[in-house]
Formats: C-alpha cells, sequence, structure tokens
C-alpha cells in the first residue's frame, strides 16, 4: 500500500498540470501536500526505528505547520520531492516487510499520551498518506483499501509495502 501511494504522489507531482498551485488561499497545493507526505514517510521511518530499538520509547513533537513555513514547501521542486517521496516510502515498506511476528506488538507512545503497538502504528500513519492523496486527487479507491489494510502478523503478509 506505501509503494502504491508513492506512485500515485509521483504522478500527482511530475505529471500533467502545476502542483504550485493552491485551489483556494487556505489549502495547501499538491506540492505542499507532497511534501508533507514525504516527511511523514521520514518522521513514521523514525518513530518505527525506535520502537524497534527502544522499550516503549517517547516520540518526539513534530510541528508539522511549522516545518511547512520553515521548509518552504510551496517554494520546493515538485520533481525533487517526488524522488524524495519514493526513497522514504520505499524505506518505510522494506522495513515493514521486514518485520518479524513477535515484533508487531512493541510498543511506543506520542507525548499527548496516545500509546501505539506496531501493529496499530501501522493502521494510524498509512492514513495520512492516502488521506492526502484524496484531498489532492479525490480518488477514494486507496481510501477504501486503506479501511480494509489487513495487518496479519505470522502469516508474512505484506500490506503495508505492497
Amino acid at each position: 500500500m506505501i509503494r502504491a501511494n508513492a506512485a500515485a504522489w509521483q504522478r500527482v507531482l511530475t505529471g500533467p498540470g502545476d502542483p504550485r498551485l493552491r485551489p483556494s488561499p487556505a489549502t495547501w497545493s499538491p506540492l505542499e501536500y507532497g511534501c508533507h507526505v514525504r516527511d511523514v514517510l521520514r518522521l513514521y521511518e523514525q518513530r518505527l526505528a525506535l520502537m524497534l530499538t527502544q522499550d516503549g520509547p517517547q516520540f518526539p513533537n513534530w510541528d508539522q505547520d511549522a516545518t511547512a513555513a520553515e521548509d518552504r514547501y510551496g517554494e520546493q521542486d515538485p520533481v525533487l520531492v517526488a524522488g524524495e517521496l519514493a526513497t522514504a516510502a520505499e524505506v518505510i515498506a522494506a522495513h515493514f516487510d521486514e518485520l518479524a511476528p513477535g515484533q508487531w506488538q512493541r510498543t511506543g507512545s506520542r507525548s499527548d499520551g496516545a500509546d501505539f503497538t506496531i501493529e496499530s502504528f501501522g493502521r494510524y500513519f498509512i492514513h495520512d498518506p492516502v488521506h492526502h492523496l484524496y484531498d489532492v486527487t479525490g480518488a477514494r479507491r486507496a481510501a477504501r483499501h486503506c479501511a480494509a489494510w489487513p495487518i496479519d502478523r505470522g502469516r508474512n503478509r505484506k500490506p503495508c509495502g505492497s
């Protein structure tokens, strides 16, 4: 699912039309959403690594609005962002693919008190790239697939990376 979502983002960022254009002044452009998704992929890879290397880590806070402003999402190169998003997606998809059955119940938490196992973390994580692709394209197919994402520890399904 991560890889399929990243492929769709490639089309959004490098396909026809100008991904820098905002549909309205208060709504991010496809480029800005793409930058956010790239950064979410990177952030969740870091959080997944923490869950695998520490017992019950608390994730560092992330101010996504500050990041968008500081990194000037709307001024970035869409082709470069597409490549970075694809790389980040491949890294985290491969990481999920490599999980052993016993690792899915490792835990981590956010500073607001939300606790996750890797299983629930994976479900929570995939919502963001799928939801934002829907925000940009209006395509619901990926959103329906996300809701049905099976995590099947021990039977070697690889829903996250497929």
